[in-house]
């Protein structure tokens, strides 16, 4: 096959995303459509009484052929009464689908297609091509058993960076089809590009986890060791403070380096890192600040780098915030902060690896910079991956590549980021740079705090 053939036979990336945006905008018609269907027709009382008993009860009947024929809705009970919610849950767990999700379901198979162009391997690899038909075939179980024998043959590691590209649209795709009732809330947010409110594994709410993860948040100074101390790069380059997240480690600690400017005036760099151990009852980097960071704004985790920073940064002064992973999140959920606005000028905020694309500055002139490995599993864990149809923000600036590891956790870790922007994506590396300028100066005071949940 020659170079222009193969070209004609790959799909337009764009339009595919316009398809995509489109199908998730009737998906949503269909179904308000639905639910305004069964409000009428199994709502406590009929509003077409005024027409009469007789025309009433049959107009209710063709509602009620409407929302459960497959030639019409499908079976699209839908609203908060007893009766839809009983109809509701009874096709779920039947695996009765309705128009609407048939409408969602092919918006997310063509966001995968249009995945694959970029990333072949997702269609090209056998067993994921069966993974993807079990779940279309609604044989979730044989999903599942191909996907643990991926993960057995070619290890967790090959599997997760295989799947990234397109994982949340995947689990999306499975909970609008599967039989569990709790996660279609996260599914359709998925399709339709909103941000989540629930995780799509068990569909637990984001106020579950908030109230779970509720410690006031402590900070004290940390004296580091010599050697840690010696090590902090202070070349003020995005390189180098990806390579002091590495450093500090996921041991909760902070470290907020004080810069001379350019122009003389001082500002500060505060620098997040990411999860450490899965549970830490000592640390609000766990797994539990983790989750909810994704959907809360105030966690434990900003709690105590805001107590950190009153002890240090005076109130007013311009700060930048370069976080990895779940440090990235925090560093978006602090921008996000109104009380936090209120006491410092967030100029910038760097999130390398983390899933930050719902979340918004509440300061319009904040620049957000993220940096993406297409092969990391974390930064889609919000519901919007590198791939996405859905357009970021214009304060959003998206820098997104591959790199020969394919392999996860490996790609994820704040050093091959480092690597990555150093050797692999230098015109990432030099538009950060650039936009960090202000904060490239002499810095003038080296300050470490231990972040604890209470």
């Amino acid at each position: 096959m020659s170079e222009t053939d193969a070209s004609v036979t790959q799909p337009d990336v764009a339009s595919l995303h316009h398809v995509c945006r489109e199908l998730a905008e009737a998906a949503d018609a269909v179904r308000d459509a639905a639910r305004y269907a069964s409000r009428i027709a199994l709502g406590p009382r009929l509003p077409l009484v005024a027409a009469g008993p007789r025309r009433a009860r049959a107009a209710q009947r063709d509602l009620l052929r409407t929302l459960t024929d497959p030639r019409g809705l499908g079976w699209a009970p839908q609203g908060n009464t007893p009766l839809a919610g009983a109809l509701w849950l009874a096709g779920v767990l039947t695996s009765r689908e309705s128009l609407a999700v048939s409408l969602a379901v092919t918006g997310l198979k063509a966001r995968i297609r249009a995945a694959a162009v970029r990333h072949p391997e997702l269609l090209d690899n056998p067993t994921t091509s069966r993974v993807l038909r079990a779940i279309d075939e609604d044989r979730q179980a044989e999903a599942v058993r191909v996907f643990r024998g991926l993960l057995t043959e070619k290890g967790a590691e090959y599997a997760l960076a295989l799947l990234a590209p397109s994982f949340t649209d995947i689990m999306a795709w499975n909970a609008l089809t599967d039989e569990n009732p709790f996660n279609d809330t996260a599914g359709w947010q998925i399709a339709t590009g909103r941000p989540l409110t629930s995780d799509y594994f068990a569909g637990v709410s984001t106020t579950v986890w908030a109230f779970l993860n509720r410690g006031r948040g402590r900070a004290e100074p940390h004296s580091p060791s010599p050697g840690l101390l010696g090590s902090i790069d202070t070349s003020g380059t995005i390189v180098g403070y990806v390579r002091n997240i590495d450093r500090i480690g996921t041991r909760g600690l902070l470290l907020v380096q004080q810069v001379a400017g350019p122009d003389g005036v001082r500002r500060y760099v505060v620098q997040l890192a990411g999860m450490g151990p899965t549970f830490n009852q000592e640390s609000p980097q766990d797994l539990l600040g983790g989750i909810d960071a994704l959907g809360s704004i105030d966690t434990t985790y900003t709690r105590a780098v805001v107590r950190a920073l009153r002890r240090l940064v005076p109130s007013g002064s311009q700060i930048a915030l370069v976080g990895h992973s779940q440090g990235g999140i925090t560093a978006m959920n602090l921008a996000a902060s109104r009380d936090f606005n209120a006491l410092y000028t967030v100029t910038h905020v760097v999130a390398i690896g983390s899933p930050i694309d719902q979340k918004r500055a509440a300061d319009p002139r904040t620049r957000v910079l993220s940096l993406v490995n297409e092969h990391d599993i974390v930064p889609s864990l919000e519901g919007r991956s590198a791939v996405s149809p859905y357009e970021l923000p214009p304060e959003f600036t998206e820098f997104s590549w591959t790199d020969d590891t394919q392999a996860f956790p490996l790609c994820h870790a704040a050093e091959r980021y480092a690597h990555n922007l150093e050797h692999d994506v230098p015109h990432a590396r030099s538009h950060v740079d650039s936009e960090l300028a202000a904060f490239r100066g002499r810095v003038t005071g080296t300050h470490l705090f231990s972040l604890h949940d209470r």
